[in-house]
């Protein structure tokens, strides 16, 4: 499977989406088309957790003075499903491998794959 989580008023999912090839990839944007709950759990088991796929940058994670709670994998979760804001993005899935965020180490991760 060839997917790719992102919103479309992002600057950075922008970037991202440019700097790849896209074909055969399918695209959700994720506030027009909300994550389901199967979509999140597949997302975890590639990546390990689901607070990988938490954004702390989220303006509502300072707004719900979520930085001062100690936060459980299921606190993620829900989090996650409840508004579009708490996912990281963009989440890009090629095959068995998911590339999570903009974090220079990602996108290098990222590009690698697609040189292979």
């Amino acid at each position: 499977m060839k997917k790719i989580y992102f919103l479309k008023t992002c600057d950075t999912c922008k970037r991202i989406m440019k700097s790849i090839p896209l074909e055969g990839f399918e695209f959700q944007e994720i506030k027009s088309q909300p994550i389901t709950e199967v979509q999140i759990d597949e997302m975890r088991t590639l990546s390990g957790s689901y607070e990988s796929l938490f954004s702390r940058r989220a303006k509502k994670y300072a707004a719900m003075g979520l930085k001062n709670e100690i936060l459980q994998e299921i606190d993620f979760k829900q989090l996650i499903l409840s508004d579009y804001t708490f996912l990281k993005r963009p989440v890009i899935i090629k095959e068995k491998d998911i590339f999570i965020g903009s974090d220079k180490k990602n996108l290098s991760l990222l590009t690698a794959s697609f040189s292979n």
